[in-house]
């Protein structure tokens, strides 16, 4: 028996340091991300990140090697979840000019349905359009399957991804930082003046500007 309990004890000692060592690591992101929607990355020390955390300033080079990295990890994190939210709702529209403006709509709506996720995004700014992930390759996806379908006339989609990116980012910016001046319309208004931009003509972009959005699947 007492060599059966011990065969036991050494099967589930990785299982538990696998289970600390994924806790230590999602404190660490929860904290940067956390510190980015706060104020930025700033000049912060890792011995703040680490206290932040509630986690030993040692245990923090077990997972990053610089705050750099951690703050990647923690934008990467959140734009993953920002487009995951995005596909949920839009993944059905087959039409890109229609996509494209309910997109628009639900980032701008998530200023105030997912402030801290939208704060995180906020401070990495532009350097997110030539990231694979989030925001800027959903943009150009849908600008490009305009163009191939005829919806969009545009000569350039990386720069209509940069104007497109710019305009969003901006907005959001302006939502957090004076919430009651918001507008109801603000998504509606922000997504036909990009259809605009893109070539729709616009009674067309605004009438796609105020369609329903879809329910998110699987909710």
């Amino acid at each position: 028996m007492p060599e059966q309990r011990t065969g036991r004890s050494t099967a589930q000692a990785p299982n538990r340091f696998e289970r600390r060592r994924a806790a230590t690591r999602r404190a660490l992101v929860d904290a940067a991300r956390r510190i980015l929607a706060e104020r930025g990355a700033g000049d912060i020390s890792i011995q703040r990140i680490a206290e932040r955390a509630d986690v030993g300033f040692g245990s923090f080079y077990n997972h990053f090697s610089s705050k750099a990295e951690l703050f990647n990890a923690a934008v990467a994190e959140a734009l993953d979840d920002y487009g995951g939210e995005l596909d949920a709702v839009v993944g059905s529209l087959s039409d890109p000019a229609e996509r494209f403006a309910a997109s628009v709509r639900l980032t701008i709506a998530m200023v105030e349905s997912h402030p801290e996720l939208m704060r995180v995004l906020r401070h990495s700014g532009l350097g997110q359009v030539p990231r694979g992930d989030g925001l800027a390759p959903r943009v150009l996806r849908d600008i490009e399957r305009g163009v191939d379908a005829g919806r969009f006339a545009v000569d350039d989609p990386a720069v209509a991804l940069a104007a497109a990116c710019g305009a969003l980012l901006g907005l959001v910016d302006l939502r957090l930082r004076d919430p009651a001046g918001a507008g109801p319309g603000d998504g509606e208004r922000m997504a036909a003046l990009l259809l605009r931009m893109l070539g729709v003509p616009p009674d067309e972009a605004a009438e796609l500007s105020r369609r329903p959005l879809p329910a998110p699947a699987g909710r």
